[in-house]
Parts: structure tokens; sequence; C-alpha cells
């Protein structure tokens, strides 16, 4: 389960390091990362994805015109990302933008996916939260 805050300073061209507590929860699975629905990045293992999706991929494509809106919603916003050895990986740019992510960041656990916060917008929204 992914769990707990981290503060980050990104690196040259968006470049972030999971933490290792985070990263030892991946067990050699991929990453994908999406626009998040507040304005952060969200992260989720591979199979935490599908597991995630597999409602929005079971109705009937071409019979379901919203259903269809809806998954080209999501996996439109949607990309692999692949961490080096070190566990450092690139944020997409456009991910960046939506997010307003700039220098600081926070990076948190939520349960079955992680987060990626620009600092003064995790600061805002915690307060919100009480």
């Amino acid at each position: 389960m992914f769990l707990g805050t981290y503060e980050h300073r990104l690196m040259e061209k968006g470049r972030i390091a999971l933490p290792k507590k985070l990263r030892s929860f991946l067990k050699g699975q991929k990453i994908i990362l999406r626009v998040g629905l507040e304005p952060c990045i969200v992260g989720f293992r591979d199979s935490d994805w599908v597991e995630t999706t597999k409602g929005e991929l079971s109705k009937p494509f071409f019979l379901d015109k919203e259903g269809r809106d809806l998954r080209r919603k999501i996996f439109a916003d949607a990309e692999y990302a692949e961490l080096d050895k070190h566990g450092r990986f690139i944020l997409p740019k456009s991910m960046m933008e939506y997010a307003n992510i700039e220098e600081k960041v926070i990076m948190i656990g939520a349960g079955d996916h992680f987060e990626i916060w620009s600092k003064s917008k995790w600061e805002e929204y915690r307060k919100r939260l009480g």
C-alpha cells in the first residue's frame, strides 16, 4: 500500500525520484501516471490501474457513447513512466502544467496509488481537509 508524505524538488527536465518506501511497493511493476481529478498527478502500479479501470473497460464499446467518451478521457490522459535504477522518472510536461507543478512538490501515498502535488497546492488542499 502506498503510504506517507514526502517533500521533493524536481530535478532537470521534470525528473523526480519515487521515495524508496513507495518504490518497494511496486514489486517490479510499471507505473502509470494520469492527471488527477484535483490539480495533481496520480500514479498507479500497473495491476492496480487495471483493477481501477476494469469497470470502464467492461462497458460495451459499440453501444455506449457515454462509456466510450469516459474511456477516451481516462486513457488519453494517462501514460507509462519508466523508472531508472535509482527510482527516478520524468513527469510529462502536460501533466506538470495541469497540476501547476514547478520546483517543490509533495508526494503522498493514497492507498492504491500515489499523488504528486505542487507544494503550495497541497498545503491549500490539506487545510481544507481539516
